[in-house]
Parts: structure tokens; sequence; C-alpha cells
């Protein structure tokens, strides 16, 4: 019996479990998986025949040439190292860098004879190698057929012939294996796997094809080779420096570098590009959606991992992360910049750490950042949601782009931590340095984002009885005030505001402004009157512990008296300007003169401020008030970041290759107070492998002195960084540079 026009829908599977997507794989629309593990091999045939055999089988290729030796050449010191600059990797094996050509020397069994015997060398990346995708590349001597890659013979010597490879400047960067291959008219003789035989290819900012090409020597010295950086902290007018150990050619950290990208099943025929690689890495840097390096954690609790405070350098982190495939706990946004750099300037991607002091977060790409006063004009913290982070530090990484309009090649914004998601993922750029300072935030990737961080407008609305909010003030110069970076061969500081935004109102800044409103960037289009009495808070050094003094001075500029009803509001907050604790309140009237300025002074007393703070000990003071006469509303806001005590490392200013030196370590606690769980880190680049030294209880007024003898590896100027870290104070480290000599 028929039914036509009715149907049975199949049986429909059960769903995934609540909170679970399903498993989703590439079966149906290829036949091969897609490649994405370098750590991945597909091993080749040592005797691969053509054709089918013959009634006899097939026949021996004993006859013809055969490899007894491949050296690859792979000193330290060597020309191949030396000539890469790859010379400073601890690596058991070969490391060359794409588009510049490097030696191999393959001894056969007999004399090679050009005219008769055919050979090449064969260089595969991942499981399933494919010439079409760059995954095999077989290079043969002085162009006997085409290859992607060049290849010729250097040297010819009894049974030792000496080839020249040079990678293609646009080719994968990872680990390769290579064979040797001969051909013979049955078919293929090569050598079996050996993992000595394994190269790593990198980017190369000394060819002037590739796509990371620096034409400057010292930036590429600098932002490629230089282990130990100065990151930037405290505020922009008392800026504060950490040390860190970038340690790029650390043994094991080229491989936990690959296996970052392999962890983010970033197809390995997708490597070559410096813009693929940077956006998949901002992504895998931290953990908020693919299980990436590092966990981000602000909260000032981190029982269950290290303070991001307490890192002195990228090594432990990266081979953590390696060994144990487990996020590593915890970091917060030098901490992302830090191991981000160390993997950009290990795959040769030249790239350093900025920080932007006073950054606007959470916008969105709206240019405003709120803040709430009340109707007499004291701050409504309740309803005052945005936060302006004291600092920010992200990453430049130099680039072409060839995605982009001519002119926005050069340093590119990249960003680990984990702020807004881009197309779905918790990352942030590249974006083009240029193209923000020109306002055009159209291009990708996430311009707009980082835009607004830099010039973003403070606007201060003053909330009525009735609930209505009118803007009252407008600081457009407080959020991006400086931006700063290492100095290119010294270890000093580098201002490159100028590269992000054209001078304060400027005709140019205008201009840029108004190309960012085109592209969709809201901006405050009110200009509230300017009051006519400023009102100056202080400049000043505080050290951790310490009462001081707090002056506000109200400056009346016009002809008439003036009476300021004002507010004093002083609260402990993160470094992100999220706060956790209001310390300090306190109200005056103050009536100035003509042309006059009148301070009205208070002390802030330790014991107020001590019991709420954070790692940071940053102190965040915000005064307003109303004038009697005009009804205007004043403003003014300071952070004083209070100083930790220091450690003190000595150290023989010369040393000498192989030969034992002494570091010394000593922190005196000057507290009345006794830290507890106290953890102390030391390392150094070549000197010293990160060191852990831990210190159940410190008590008022003692010292602790840690001695350790280290063995320097190489020639040159080296440096000790050290961390003291424990619940009751963070941020305290020291350092010691010396130089190393032969």
């Amino acid at each position: 019996m028929s039914h036509q026009g009715t149907s049975v829908p199949p049986a429909s599977p059960p769903p995934p479990p609540a909170g679970r997507l399903p498993k989703t794989t590439n079966r149906g629309r290829s036949s091969d998986p897609i490649d994405s593990s370098n750590s991945a091999t597909s091993d080749f045939p040592e005797l691969e025949y053509f054709g089918v055999p013959g009634p006899r089988g097939f026949p021996p290729l004993t006859e013809f040439l055969d490899i007894t030796d491949v050296d690859m050449l792979k000193s330290r010191h060597g020309s191949n190292m030396s000539k890469h600059h790859t010379m400073f990797f601890n690596s058991d094996n070969l490391i060359v860098r794409r588009g510049q050509e490097f030696q191999v020397k393959v001894t056969f069994n007999r004399p090679y004879k050009p005219a008769k015997d055919k050979f090449a060398l064969e260089f595969v990346i991942g499981s399933s190698p494919q010439f079409s995708k760059g995954t095999y590349i077989p290079v043969f001597p002085n162009k006997e057929r085409q290859s992607s890659w060049e290849g010729r013979i250097t040297n010819t010597s009894d049974n030792v012939v000496t080839m020249g490879i040079t990678p293609q400047t646009s080719c994968i960067v990872g680990k390769y294996h290579m064979y040797v291959a001969i051909q013979t008219p049955f078919g293929i003789r090569r050598t079996r796997r050996d993992k000595s035989r394994d190269l790593y290819i990198l980017f190369n900012p000394w060819a002037s094809d590739d796509a990371v090409y620096l034409d400057d020597e010292r930036e590429r010295e600098e932002c490629v080779l230089t282990e130990v950086g100065v990151i930037y902290h405290g505020a922009y007018d008392d800026v504060a420096e950490r040390y860190w150990n970038y340690g790029q050619f650390n043994y094991g950290v080229l491989d936990a570098c690959l296996y970052i990208m392999d962890r983010s099943q970033m197809p390995i025929a997708n490597r070559g590009d410096p813009i693929k690689i940077t956006r998949k890495a901002s992504a895998m840097l931290n953990s908020r959606d693919d299980d990436g390096v590092m966990v981000g954690n602000w909260s000032g609790d981190y029982t269950y991992g290290v303070a991001p405070t307490s890192w002195t350098g990228s090594t432990d982190i990266l081979l953590t992360y390696a060994s144990t495939k487990l996020p590593v706990a915890y970091a917060q946004c030098w901490v992302y910049a830090a191991v981000f750099n160390t993997f950009l300037r290990c795959l040769g991607i030249p790239s350093r750490v900025v920080t932007n002091y006073y950054s606007a977060h959470d916008n969105n790409g709206n240019l405003k950042m709120d803040i709430i006063l009340d109707d007499n004009g004291r701050i409504d913290r309740n309803r005052t949601r945005d936060s302006i982070w004291n600092y920010h530090c992200w990453n430049e990484c130099f680039m072409s782009r060839p995605d982009l309009p001519p002119g926005f090649g050069g340093w590119q914004v990249v960003d680990a931590t984990p702020q807004e998601t881009s197309d779905g993922m918790y990352r942030c750029g590249p974006a083009s340095v240029q193209a923000i300072k020109h306002g055009q935030i159209c291009f990708p990737f996430d311009a707009p984002f980082v835009f607004a961080e830099v010039n973003s407008d403070v606007v201060f609305y003053s909330r009525r009885t009735d609930g209505s909010m009118e803007p009252v003030k407008v600081n457009r110069t407080h959020v991006g005030r400086m931006v700063l970076t290492k100095s290119t061969g010294e270890m000093s500081r580098r201002d490159i505001t100028d590269q992000y935004k054209f001078p304060e109102g400027s005709p140019e800044e205008r201009t840029v402004l108004e190309k960012a409103e085109e592209y969709g960037c809201k901006r405050e289009r009110s200009d509230p009157s300017t009051a006519d009495v400023d009102l100056v808070l202080p400049t000043l050094e505080v050290s951790l512990g310490e009462d001081f003094q707090f002056d506000l001075e109200f400056v009346n500029q016009s002809d008439e008296p003036r009476t300021v009803d004002a507010y004093l509001s002083g609260s402990v907050v993160y470094y992100t300007g999220v706060t956790t604790a209001e310390f300090l309140f306190r109200d005056c009237s103050v009536e100035v003169g003509p042309r006059k300025s009148v301070k009205e002074s208070m002390t802030v007393d330790s014991k107020k401020y001590m019991k709420y703070l954070v790692e940071q000990a940053n102190l965040h003071f915000i005064a307003s008030g109303k004038i009697r006469e005009t009804g205007q509303i004043i403003t003014s806001m300071k952070v004083v970041v209070l100083h930790n005590p220091k450690l003190i490392i000595e150290m023989p200013s010369v040393g000498k290759v192989n030969k034992e030196m002494v570091a010394k370590f000593e922190f005196t606690n000057p507290f009345s107070f006794s830290l507890e769980g106290v953890y102390v880190r030391m390392e150094g680049p070549a000197v010293m492998a990160p060191k852990v030294k831990y210190y159940s209880v410190i008590t008022g007024g003692s010292s602790v002195v840690w001695t350790e003898v280290v063995t320097p590896q190489r020639v040159g100027e080296s440096r000790l960084i050290a961390t003291l870290d424990c619940a009751a104070l963070r941020q305290v480290s020291g350092q010691a540079s010396f130089t190393i000599e032969a």
C-alpha cells in the first residue's frame, strides 16, 4: 500500500550533553586529514622501486651510488649557524633561516660523477608531506630539475660533496627532516630516518624578500637576538622597570614554541605567513578558549600557581606548558607580553614589548570612559563602571602587510591578554601601528580596539537628582598619555607615543579622530566650558609603609574670588583601575582670592592603606568639587605608586667563560611584621637556569642571604634577575649586570 506524500524522518542523534559541543571532524570534506602537527612525521622508504617487479623480482641497487654519511654542519660556531644568526640557540640540531643558503656535506661510497649520478636532498615537514603544499621539497644540485628551493654543489673532494641549499623566503617555518635520495633507473635509494638530520627553519629578518625583513641592523639585534628586556610599569609620571629574561635560545624553548602552533591545530601549510602565525599565537598565549599557555588572574589570590609578579623569565612557563600540556598559572598583561615576545623572537619575527600608560579598556571601540559624579561633584563609585588601566603591555612585531594598502606594513600591534573576543576568540591583532595613528581603523585586525586604548576621552558626568546625566568635563589627553618601549641596544626607555598618535590638539589629531568616526568610533561631542579654577594634585615618590602628605592646590584663574566645595577620595586599586577599598575620604570648603592659589594639606597614614593593599601597591586619588559662584565642576586624578624595598644581587663585574662565579642575593625585611611563605626566583641567560628558593618566614628587620655558584657559557654582556614574592609583599625585584670574557 502506498503512502504518497508522507515520510518517516530518520532517527535524530541524541543532543550533546549541556555545555559541550559535538566533536567536529574533517571527514566528508577531504580524503586526507589536515596536517597540523609539526611533531608528527612520515617515514619514507629506504628503497622505493619504480613500476612492478619482473619475474625475478626487483633488481638490486647495490651497483649504484650509495650514501655513507651526512654531516649537517650544525656546530653552533660553524659557518651555518653563525651566518644565519642562530649561534646562540642551545640545540642538538641545525637551525637556519629561510631565504639564505646553508651547507650540508654528503659522503658517498665513491666519487660523485655528475653526468652519471643523480641525487637530491628531500626536506619534509608534518605527517602528510605534499609537494603542492610546500611540505615536501626535493632540492636538486645545480638546477637539474625545478624546485622551489635552490640547490648547488659548492665543493667536491674525493667522495664528499658539499651542497648549498637556499630555502624559499616564503617557506614554512618549523622543524624539517632531511633525507638524501639517489635516483637510479630502477628506483630510489635514500637515507633512513635519523633525528640528527632534523633541522629548524626560521623567519629571516636579514633577508630582503622575507615578510619580516627589518632594514636596520641595530633594531634586528635588539628585536631578534637580545635575551634580556625591560618592561615598563608604574605610572606615567613615576615609571618603574621590570627586567625579564626572554630566554628564546634556551634548550627546549624552540620546540615549545612549535608545540604551541601544533596545539592550536594550525595547518602546517599556513606556518610561513607571519600574519597568520601572530594572530593564532595571540589567541594561544592565553587559556581562555583554547587551553593556551597561561591562565590570567587578577584576583590577588595565587594559591594554586605562581603569582604573576614572581616570574623572572619565559623559560619555565614555556617548558612547563610543553611538558604538562596544561595551561600555566598565573599571568597578567606584562607576563602575556613577555612570553609572547619570546615566542616571536624565537621564531625570528622582530618584536618588542610596549607599555601604554592610562590604557582604556572594555569599550569596544567607543571612545568614551565615563566617570559619574553626584550633583555636588562627588564621585559615584557605584555607577562608575569603566576602568582605565594605569598601564597595559602588548607587543609590536615587524612585518609586511600585503593584505593592506602600501604604507601600512612595519610595526604591528599584537596582544595576548584576554580582553575582548575577535572572530570568536580572545585575541588581538596584528593591527598596523600606522593605521592606528592615521585613524584607518577599517583595516584588519582589531584596529578599533587598539585605537580606543590610546585615544579615548575621559568624560565626567554630573548625575542629577532626577537621574538625568550631563557631561560637565571632558579630558581628551588622559588616556594614552605615554607609550614606552626599551631603547635599541640600551637598558633605557624610548618614548614612541608619536608612532601611535599626533600631538594632542594638533590639526592632524583632529583629522584622525574625524576619520575614525567615519569608521564607526563614537566620541563625546559635547564641549563643556572650562572651569576658571584649576585643581592640581602632587607628584609624589612614596615608599611602602610610609606616612605622607598629600596637597590639593586650588588655582583661581579669574579676577573674582571663588569658593570651592571639594572632595578627595583615596582608594587602593589594581593596576587595571579596579577599586578594592576606599581608605580615605575628606571634604572641605576652600576660598581662593582672585588670581591666587590655596593649598589644602592632609596627612595619609600608612595604617589606613596598608591593610587594603593589593600586589602592585597603587593608590588612586580622585579630587572633585563644585564652584559655588558658577556651579562648574572641577576634577583631577592621580595614581601614587608605592615603592617596594629592593633586592640586592652582588656579582663580580667581570667573569670568564666556563669559570665559576659567585652570585650573592640579599634581602632585608624593612617592616615590623613578618613575611610568610616567601618565594625567591633567580635566573640569567647563559649563566643560570631558573631556580626557586622558599623561606617559610622572614621576621621583621631580619635579612636572608642566598649564595649561588654560576658558570657562564658564552662571551658578552649578561645579567642576573631575581624576584621576591609572598602574599604580603609583591613586586620586589633586583638585577645585576656583568661582562663575560673569553
